[in-house]
């Protein structure tokens, strides 16, 4: 491809708007124009990149035996209220009426519509496994939308679906697409890893996503230290061992005075004693109802983990006026004694004894509260947030080591969530009627460019892989157009990299050789060759990988450079 016929329109500075690397240099390259708060158009680099990525995940998707279809951007309303989600999925819904005054939906995702697919095209099973996949327009109206393409309203994403007669069936199903997601961010010069997650939204039992591990990620992972373990999670999900204080018999409750005294700190600091000998009161509501969390001083409450307790319904932190409505003294509350809320106990301070705990008569606390004794609670389980060096639950010797992440992709096992509500039933082998199991598998194209590039860039601009790269090869012509030997040997060597397969840009522009090299960096095909009076008198072709410093290209005569550039390019 030649540049003078290419759309390049690089510029110096980035989007004042612009936090990201990615989006910086995405904008400054001229691979995507912002045209509103999360929406994008792909502009002539960004699509070849693009192309690249989905051409990669299509042969990977077709090798684990899914077949692609396309399915409505514009969906009815009716299918969602059918599985329940019409008013519950966040982001709301993006809703419009059409001309009948029907009201339609933008697609957030697929669930629905290919719960549809399931329910008219899976009879017998003998149907399945059933794998299918799409890559696919999608709009969730994020408030938060921001970053580039890392989190946008209207973006690409291939997700695909799988129907299965049984959990073993799902498992393998997942276990295939797992290996593909694998692939395709290998292949992609990804390095991500899989971890367990919250199934958030979406639904079903497990879920896991890919991470790819940088400073710039918007999500906490934790993977365990030990060579031999592997767990890792996000933050939403993350298990860990919690540290049990020493074993003492209950001792009597003690009421004692603790003027001014308003935090978890100074009531440990006044008493000499660690954060984990005490128990803490967090207030959350939902509509009218106040709900107690009660967990020990030294950890913080897991909103995800929470959510999924009472439920699924989305909690709100109590009001200062709410908590004391319900009984409860701000500053020295604790469970005991109150009865107008619903308690939930983290199980860290149902398994310690004589905790330090508020009153709930200001200025007084409580010495040696003891669960079961003193109070009780509704509710029992884990709902601490894990963190950095919190002992693993899946190895006897690990330690949880924090890492910022860019989610790449999802997967989940939905079961018969779907399935079940939305009527999308089977005759087994011995003829009874029974719901399909379920899988989705999601990633999005243009966040997964984003993340390429948050990955791999330096101060001059991105450092693409070779598979994804707009172009393999950036081959620079200076004083092309007023040196006839400069001009000859470049048009020789465009052609025999074109017939030697090598994706080429050509820059063949009148600009000065500063800007052609600067855009080559910003741009960041991963080999550049530069024909120019310099190198010809030099001996012929100057090459360079793009990770190596100016300093380091070095020159090849003109019939060699085919063969160097392969090798820079890894063959």
């Amino acid at each position: 491809m030649r540049a003078s016929q290419f759309y390049i329109k690089t510029t110096r500075e980035a989007p004042l708007e612009a936090e990201t690397i990615s989006h910086k240099y995405l904008t400054r390259a001229s691979f995507i124009q912002q045209i509103a708060a999360g929406i994008f158009s792909i502009m002539p680099l960004g699509w070849r990149s693009l192309e690249k990525i989905r051409h990669i995940i299509r042969e990977e998707m077709n090798n684990a035996g899914a077949l692609e279809v396309t399915m409505p951007v514009v969906q009815p309303r009716s299918i969602w209220e059918e599985s329940g989600r019409a008013d519950t999925y966040v982001p709301p819904l993006a809703r419009f009426s059409d001309r009948r005054d029907r009201d339609m939906v933008l697609a957030p995702t697929h669930e629905e519509t290919v719960s549809i697919m399931g329910r008219y095209g899976i009879t017998s099973y003998r149907d399945m496994p059933l794998r299918l996949y799409q890559i696919q327009t999608k709009f969730r109206d994020e408030t938060r939308s921001r970053g580039g393409l890392l989190r946008v309203r209207e973006f690409e994403m291939k997700d695909a679906y799988s129907f299965d007669a049984d959990d073993a069936g799902l498992d393998a199903s997942y276990d295939a697409m797992a290996e593909a997601y694998h692939n395709i961010f290998s292949r992609c010069g990804l390095d991500a890893v899989m971890v367990e997650a919250d199934s958030g939204s979406i639904g079903g039992k497990d879920s896991a996503e890919f991470a790819l591990l940088a400073a710039s990620g918007e999500d906490s992972v934790l993977i365990c230290d030990s060579d031999c373990c592997g767990y890792g999670a996000n933050l939403e999900k993350a298990e860990f061992v919690k540290s049990p204080n020493a074993s003492e018999d209950p001792g009597e409750l003690e009421k004692f005075a603790t003027p001014g005294v308003k935090t978890i700190a100074a009531l440990a600091e006044l008493e000499d004693v660690s954060s984990a000998k005490t128990a803490k009161a967090v207030f959350y509501a939902i509509d009218d109802q106040v709900y107690v969390v009660v967990i020990r001083g030294d950890y913080e409450v897991n909103e995800t983990k929470l959510r999924n307790m009472m439920g699924g319904s989305e909690p709100r932190f109590a009001t200062p006026k709410e908590v004391e409505s319900a009984g409860f003294v701000p500053g020295s509350a604790s469970a005991i004694g109150v009865d107008s809320a619903y308690v939930i106990a983290d199980d860290s301070v149902v398994e310690n004894a004589n905790l330090l705990a508020g009153a709930n008569e200001d200025g007084h606390h409580y010495r040696n509260s003891n669960y079961g004794r003193d109070w009780s609670a509704d509710h029992v389980g884990d709902i601490a947030a894990a963190a950095e060096g919190c002992k693993c639950a899946r190895c006897p010797d690990g330690h949880l080591e924090s890492h910022r992440g860019i989610e790449v992709g999802h997967i989940f096992k939905l079961r018969t969530v779907y399935s079940e509500a939305m009527n999308v039933k089977f005759n087994d082998v011995n003829g009874r009627l029974q719901p399909s199991y379920m899988g989705c598998y999601g990633i999005g194209t243009g966040r997964l460019l984003a993340a390429a590039v948050e990955a791999n860039h330096d101060e001059r601009g991105m450092m693409l892989p070779k598979s994804i790269a707009p172009f393999e090869v950036v081959l620079v012509g200076v004083n092309l157009h007023n040196n006839e030997e400069v001009r000859e040997t470049a048009e020789s060597l465009y052609g025999q990299l074109t017939k030697a397969g090598i994706d080429t840009l050509f820059d063949d522009r009148e600009e000065a050789a500063g800007v052609k090299f600067a855009d080559a960096d910003l741009i960041g095909m991963p080999v550049r060759a530069v024909v120019s009076p310099r190198s010809i008198q030099n001996g012929g072709v100057e090459i360079k990988h793009r990770e190596q410093a100016p300093s380091d290209s070095r020159i090849c005569s003109a019939s060699e450079a085919v063969d160097a550039i392969e090798a820079l390019l890894g063959g």
